[in-house]
């Protein structure tokens, strides 16, 4: 099992705790000469790996034993193919009426759209539908194609990210799921990606109760 790699900024977060924890995040941010928002990614992490403990009012503890070694011993053990969830995938010419009707029925935050090569093109979320009803466009005759985020602007996660670069991406990028995606090139050399699943943070929610309940070892 391979250990987590820190960024030169969670390295300066951690010895920054250890001098001077229990410290807050407003304060980190002071020494290190950035704001609060820059730091959430960081702080996320950290605290999801077990590195930190965080308490409301108090700030950040270094943790160096017990259920800190725990949760960054999971994080790094489990994968996102161990707890990845089906994907809702739709073709490019669905119409946005049917996809809203897909989004509710599977009640999902996020659909993933494919061409016609069957590789993923884009993606459309509730909040996508939801402008498009409040314009005055036809949802029954209008394509998802146009209003879909395409690629290369959606962020994926891959069947071997750890759970702890999955959770860097969500907080980062402050997105509800990733899709998990093989990658392919095809004859004209280009990549292409084919949907295998979803990551979400259910999925990280329900991997921590398992560990919390025992369910996983």
């Amino acid at each position: 099992m391979n250990s987590i790699e820190l960024n030169e900024r969670q390295e300066k977060i951690l010895a920054i705790v250890k001098t001077e924890g229990p410290i807050t995040g407003e304060k980190i941010a002071e020494i290190l000469n950035v704001t609060r928002a820059a730091l959430r990614p960081d702080l996320a992490v950290l605290t999801m790996s077990g590195f930190l403990e965080a308490k409301p009012r108090v700030g950040y503890s270094f943790r160096t034993e017990g259920a800190g070694s725990e949760i960054r011993r999971a994080l790094n053990q489990y994968r996102v193919r161990d707890i990845q969830s089906l994907p809702v995938i739709l073709k490019e010419n669905t119409s946005v009426y049917d996809a809203i009707v897909t989004l509710f029925v599977e009640d999902t935050g996020s659909v993933y759209i494919v061409g016609e090569d069957g590789y993923l093109s884009g993606l459309v979320s509730r909040k996508d539908c939801l402008k498009t009803t409040l314009g005055q466009a036809d949802i029954h005759k209008m394509p998802i194609s146009i209003i879909m985020t395409r690629m290369p602007n959606i962020i994926i996660a891959n069947l071997d990210d750890t759970v702890v670069e999955v959770v860097r991406k969500i907080v980062e990028h402050e997105v509800d799921s990733l899709p998990v995606v093989k990658c392919f090139l095809d004859q004209a050399g280009e990549e292409k990606l084919e949907v295998v699943g979803k990551i979400s943070k259910t999925n990280i929610a329900r991997l921590f109760l398992d560990l919390a309940s025992g369910t996983r070892g």
